[in-house]
């Protein structure tokens, strides 16, 4: 059975003809590209956390709960992002405040993407991306398992 071996390679100049001909001759063939260019963007104040804004030239950004797969042909779950949304739905269901789940997502040692502190805003900004994991999250068996151990639920005190 043969292997798949991939290269990741940092270029300090432009591809030549050359180059290209001296991988092909080695067994290497090109399967992606990946291109960048300096932008002007805009930016987000670390205190509103949560999503940035759109890529430039149109790409959107990845879904909060996912990343780019190894393969980088698909998206898979980010754990980490994944268990901010499940923690976030039982606070929901908690029926605390924004500035409450801010609190109880930093207290628990969470972090927005980039690293900052959960605010009101960056929570707010969340609540699209719950509200379409949420029939995933509610639904499987460790939900259940979360839905016994949530403490206080505000139509039930």
């Amino acid at each position: 059975m043969k292997k798949i071996e991939s290269m990741r390679e940092t270029l300090s100049s432009l591809l030549t003809p050359q180059y290209l001909k001296q991988r092909e001759e080695a067994g290497w063939r090109p399967v992606a590209v990946e291109w960048q260019r300096e932008v002007t963007v805009l930016e987000v104040k670390p205190e509103e956390g949560g999503s940035r804004p759109a890529e430039p030239g149109g790409a959107e950004e990845i879904p909060f709960g996912l990343q780019v797969a190894s393969d980088c042909h698909h998206l898979e779950e980010n754990g980490a992002e994944m268990e901010v949304l499940k923690v976030l739905a039982e606070l929901v269901v908690q029926d605390l405040s924004f500035p409450e789940m801010a609190a109880a997502l930093n207290q628990r040692g969470f972090r927005t993407r980039g690293g900052h502190l959960w605010s009101a805003l960056g929570v707010f900004k969340l609540t699209p991306r719950l509200i379409d994991v949420a029939p995933r999250i509610l639904a499987g068996p460790e939900w259940e398992t979360r839905k016994k151990q949530i403490s206080r639920v505000a139509w039930n005190s």
